[in-house]
């Protein structure tokens, strides 16, 4: 036998011990499952994954399918400045248990499994990313809540197999912006306009790259656009975006 298959063997007894003691538990309700970062079947229903069809650029899903190229009217109205976003989930108040606790709540857990999630939902964004960036926190922010959750996600996507390289400080939060919570999108795009700036070890990485922005949650873009300009200005030559979940507009 050799010393690899005695260290599976170990890490699987490890594992059984971990959990007889310890079961893991589902992400949404705290029942027992069968692997930890799992859901339970219940809970599993319960989620809104976001899937095609849907807009081509910001990636709000469609009822029904209008053509691979489709946009929806608020892209129509006005396009982003990311080339594409995509999310897993639907921001809803089954998804706000699992990411509010992720975000305020020291689940650091759970990123593991939403990294996986989130890999799913954008998988041609992967492709053909150069470089994964998570959107930062001002360092007031990061200081009393001691992680940057986007960061913690960004690091789950570049472990899943991808070949795009993590760059965790590309993005720097240059001035403190306060909550978004409820500002409007003009107002949002104003209070983030020029707080971020390309940290000076990557500036000579960004041009001619193709750069995959990391958040939890896409509300109107307002952040996502304020980076992507950032990044363009850098000479980026396209900016996607990737989030555990987003606001979903209402059918109209």
């Amino acid at each position: 036998m050799s010393l690899a298959d005695l260290g599976h063997i170990c890490a699987n007894a490890g594992r059984l011990v971990l959990d007889a003691v310890l079961p893991p538990l589902c992400l949404g309700c705290s029942e027992i499952v069968g692997a930890p970062g799992a859901l339970c079947a219940d809970c599993w229903q319960g989620f809104s994954f976001v899937a095609p069809p849907q807009c081509a650029c910001c990636g709000d899903p469609f009822a029904e399918h209008l053509g691979d190229d489709a946009l929806c009217a608020g892209c129509l109205a006005r396009r982003p400045l990311f080339r594409r976003a995509r999310a897993a989930l639907a921001y809803d108040t089954q998804s706000r248990r699992l990411v509010l606790p992720f975000k305020h709540g020291d689940r650091t857990d759970i990123a593991r499994a939403c990294g996986g999630w989130m890999a799913r939902a954008g998988a041609e964004l992967l492709a053909e990313a150069d470089l994964i960036a998570p959107v930062p926190l001002h360092w007031r922010r990061l200081l009393a809540r001691r992680y940057n959750q986007a960061q913690l996600l960004a690091r789950a996507l570049a472990r899943g197999g991808t070949s795009a390289r993590l760059a965790p400080d590309l993005l720097r939060r240059r001035r403190w912006t306060g909550s978004q919570g409820g500002l409007r999108a003009r107002e949002r795009r104003r209070n983030v306009r020029e707080a971020f700036d390309i940290h000076p070890r990557w500036a000579a990485e960004v041009a001619g790259k193709t750069v995959l922005l990391v958040d939890d949650v896409l509300t109107t873009g307002a952040t996502a656009e304020a980076c992507a300009r950032i990044l363009q200005r850098g000479g980026a030559c396209h900016v996607d975006v990737l989030t555990l979940a987003r606001v979903v507009r209402p059918a109209v």
